[in-house]
């Protein structure tokens, strides 16, 4: 298993956010960090990137799984989101941006 280094809780803090049927998205990070972990209390649809919205066609995620998602790189130096969307159950989505080094 390959180890993650959380970044600076000052530039890139972890934030959360409420779902439902409607999507939820946290609060923008700057660009800079090569990744982002996500986990939620219920079973969810994830969206990650620049003005992401999530879809019941994005990546599902069970439950208290905390899953490392890769940031795309060609964002021309935009904020980035997390983006989540209920699969059945409305919940809460965490997400704390990482790098793989």
């Amino acid at each position: 298993m390959e180890l993650l280094n959380p970044l600076s809780k000052a530039d890139y803090p972890a934030y959360s956010v409420a779902y439902t049927g409607t999507a939820g998205s946290t609060t923008a990070w700057p660009p800079g960090a090569q990744g982002v972990v996500v986990w939620s209390d219920q079973a969810c649809y994830i969206e990650v990137g620049v003005s992401a919205v999530a879809t019941t066609a994005s990546t599902p995620v069970p439950p208290f799984t905390p899953i490392p998602f890769v940031l795309p790189t060609n964002t021309s130096g935009a904020p980035w989101r997390v983006s989540a969307i209920q699969v059945a159950t409305a919940g809460t989505v965490y997400a704390k941006p990482i790098n793989r080094n």
